[in-house]
């Protein structure tokens, strides 16, 4: 008998991430795997001490999760995208017992989190002041302390549940169809899954020496031979300023002639080009 796969995700336990594995997995028997971070929870895919990973790519609001982009990018290689997941973001105003709304001076959150809910903290909480933490989750069990008087943390109802903590509110972010797009990470291998509509995601970066239209040259494999680019985004390579890389979704899979015969041609013009997976769209449950 198979042992269950191990799946690592952003811990502790409460995180969004946590919630949106629960619901993707549901009914599926896995060992869950919460990490300290995106980076240790793809290590651990890397390492073999995970068979897969669930990590935040791209939120309706604040746009790319940069953790994610940067570990793909920088810090582990022979991992692969093989599937997606998107998951809806109710975010609860969360403190450890009772409290009134101007008696709180200070709010705990992951940036993201604060990001997704501006408005309500600049309308509702005016003078409290917003404390970074590692995850929401991080921050809601952060009340548990003697000194929680006055503070709150911004999470899932669910981290509330867990560390024994009060919803003061709930769905305080600014945007009610808030939803974060997952990923599923794996070693190697395609998903079981076939069929339907699918997505590859690439980063190519170095465009020769500097001209005007050197990212349209680069662009215009795709558009030239029908595959349409459906994401991009730049981000700076970490060698000096003005050098970017760029992160780029499109419709279709590798080993479908367009996607391929774009890919080679763009080699011709990037110094760099690394796929990081093709794999089904809109996706549902474990892949």
């Amino acid at each position: 008998m198979s042992r269950r796969p191990r799946i690592s995700f952003l811990g502790p336990p409460g995180t969004f991430s946590d919630d949106a594995l629960r619901t993707a997995a549901a009914g599926a028997g896995f060992e869950p795997a919460p990490e300290s971070s995106i980076l240790d929870a793809l290590r651990a895919v890397r390492c073999g001490e995970s068979t897969l990973a669930l990590v935040p790519f791209e939120n309706s609001t604040e746009g790319s999760v940069r953790p994610t982009l940067d570990a793909l990018a920088f810090d582990v290689e022979g991992i692969a995208i093989i599937g997606e997941y998107d998951h809806p973001i109710s975010l609860s105003l969360i403190a450890r017992d009772e409290i009134a709304l101007e008696a709180i001076g200070e709010v705990a959150s992951h940036p993201q989190a604060a990001a997704q809910c501006a408005r309500f903290l600049r309308a509702k909480l005016p003078d409290a002041r917003v404390v970074p933490a590692s995850s929401t989750a991080e921050a809601v069990r952060s009340l548990r302390g003697d000194e929680s008087d006055g503070r709150a943390a911004l999470g899932a109802a669910s981290a509330a549940e867990i560390y024994g903590a009060t919803v003061l509110a709930e769905g305080v972010e600014d945007d009610s169809t808030n939803l974060t797009r997952f990923v599923w990470i794996a070693t190697q291998g395609t998903p079981r899954r076939a069929g339907g509509l699918w997505r590859t995601t690439l980063i190519f970066s170095e465009l020769g020496e500097d001209h005007p239209g050197a990212l349209v040259d680069a662009l215009v494999e795709f558009s030239s031979r029908g595959v349409n680019l459906t994401r991009i985004e730049s981000r700076p390579r970490r060698a000096g300023l003005g050098r970017y890389m760029f992160f780029v979704d499109l419709d279709g899979a590798a080993g479908q002639p367009g996607v391929d015969e774009s890919i080679h041609a763009l080699r011709s013009k990037a110094d760099s080009v690394r796929v990081l997976g093709s794999y089904p769209v809109g996706g549902v449950g474990l892949p």
